[in-house]
């Protein structure tokens, strides 16, 4: 008797220290996350970024369409189609964006901070660390003629 409960005591502790398929997903999980904290927190700490970032998260909150379209390239990109020429750029977008209740979401990503992607500061940083495969909405900022412009708002796998 004393074999067998000595044998199943070492295995409980030997099965004990075991991860889980469970618990090396959640321990994945909170690496990525850890490395999207950590590496994608390259700030933008240009006065003129900072203060254009400011009047663009006033004028969202106001649906101020008149001073966002002053912000915004002409070209301005709303919805990401199946190729380029599928696209959907320009006019239209306030409409886009009321139609699908799409300010709260612009509100919300223009919350979170700017990192580089390529010629593009964006947001979420997740979006700029490719290995995290971010397909959500994101938004772009960019330099244009030495002015910053807003460039795109799209939910996507481009970018």
């Amino acid at each position: 008797m004393k074999k067998i409960f000595v044998f199943l005591l070492l295995s409980a502790i030997a099965l004990g220290g075991c991860n889980t398929p469970e618990s090396k997903k959640k321990k994945e999980q909170a690496e990525i996350k850890k490395r999207a904290r950590a590496d994608l927190r390259e700030e933008n700490n240009e006065p003129d970024f900072n203060a254009f970032i400011g009047r663009l998260k006033k004028a969202v909150a106001a649906h101020d369409a008149a001073t966002l379209t002053t912000m915004m390239v002409p070209d301005f990109a709303y919805v990401l189609g199946a190729t380029e020429a599928e696209d959907r750029k320009g006019e239209g977008v306030f409409r886009y964006w009321d139609e699908n209740g799409l300010w709260t979401e612009l509100d919300a990503i223009l919350t979170e901070q700017f990192a580089k992607k390529g010629e593009f500061w964006v947001a979420p940083p997740q979006f700029a660390d490719d290995s995290l495969n971010y397909t959500g909405y994101r938004a772009g900022i960019r330099r244009v003629g030495g002015s910053w412009k807003f460039v795109y708002f799209v939910n996507g796998s481009a970018g």
